[in-house]
């Protein structure tokens, strides 16, 4: 069964690259008859909050991409030890004691020789437990890697590129890659997409799969979204938050469709309604160059669809909108009123 996932960080709100983002998992997803996992990666204590896992929720269900199961990292960090243990006990993994002091000076030296800066090593043949603050680093295998992506097709890795990289942090917390990889095993994840700026990440998570003898879900790493000075789409370009477009009266059918066309071509069509979306998508139609946001083109989709769309439903989506800033609630006499204005 084709299961894939959307796993938003709820350190803010849900952005228009994020919604792509779950878009295509979804679309995929359904397309297969398989399942849209939504999983909250909400680790991270000091920088996630409630307010914004909330709000990730709100903006995926004012669209309409239905999740059929969800989960919470900070609910499974016991699976997370169980995994460390297991690889402590058969040497894919070793504890490292080394100070911050002796890691700043390893550093220094590297780069007076001309070196990247890296871990030597130096506590992986250390065998007893010393009552000394430890992370947890990875045995990493001297062999390169390489994967097949969706998008990018083969893309290869030197062992050179990295070090026994952390996988669990002093404090008992955990490394993002590591639970990345044991949530996409735990959730048998068999296809991810997600942003191109993942790709060194892709590397690092392939050795863990290694590590732990289990197969890699199939990748397809998408383009980033720019902005019209072909930068990175950020709040300097007045990007909003999927919720804001909703309060800008946007419909959530027009910004899905948008957002599909950015980064994935079939043919020279324009509109795509959902059921269409579901027929048409694939990822050998997801392109390889970033996109560019274009406001007018959003625009126009949008005046598209409501045009399109019947005065009841208009009436529907636009309800919270309308229930604080009309003063007269008639329904009757409020279609009228867009009926005459669409």
């Amino acid at each position: 069964m084709v299961r894939l996932r959307f796993a938003p960080s709820p350190t803010g709100n849900l952005h228009i690259g994020g919604l792509r983002t779950a878009l295509y998992n979804y679309l995929y997803a359904k397309k297969h008859n398989g399942a849209f996992i939504l999983r909250i990666e909400d680790t991270d204590l000091e920088r996630s909050e409630q307010i914004y896992t909330e709000s990730i929720l709100e903006a995926l269900s004012w669209c309409g991409l239905k999740w059929d199961e969800i989960y919470y990292q900070s609910k499974r960090t016991h699976i997370y030890q169980t995994y460390i243990d297991n690889m402590l006990k058969n040497g894919t993994a070793y504890k490292c004691y080394c100070t911050k002091e002796r890691l700043e000076e390893l550093k220094k030296n590297q780069i007076d020789k001309g070196e990247n800066p890296h871990y030597d090593g130096f506590c992986k043949s250390i065998k007893e437990d010393l009552d000394k603050p430890y992370v947890v680093r990875i045995n990493l295998t001297q062999k390169d890697i390489s994967f097949n992506d969706s998008v990018h097709g083969e893309l290869r890795f030197s062992s050179k590129e990295f070090d026994d990289f952390i996988l669990q942090r002093s404090d008992g917390s955990f490394m993002y890659n590591f639970t990345n990889v044991v949530d996409d095993i735990e959730m048998n994840i068999t296809h991810v997409i997600r942003g191109d700026d993942h790709i060194t990440n892709t590397a690092k998570q392939l050795y863990i799969y290694d590590a732990l003898n289990k197969k890699a879900p199939q990748f397809a790493h998408i383009p980033m979204i720019l902005g019209p000075d072909k930068k990175r789409l950020s709040k300097r370009h007045g990007a909003q938050s999927v919720l804001e477009y909703r309060q800008m009266g946007f419909l959530p059918a027009s910004l899905l469709n948008y957002l599909a066309r950015l980064g994935w071509s079939h043919g020279d069509e324009e509109i795509f309604t959902m059921q269409k979306l579901l027929e048409c998508f694939d990822l050998e139609g997801l392109n390889k160059s970033p996109a560019v946001f274009d406001q007018k083109k959003l625009l126009w989709l949008n005046g598209y669809y409501i045009r399109n769309t019947q005065a009841k439903d208009l009436y529907e989506l636009s309800f919270g909108f309308l229930s604080q800033n009309c003063k007269n609630q008639n329904r009757e006499y409020i279609e009228k009123a867009i009926e005459v204005m669409k």
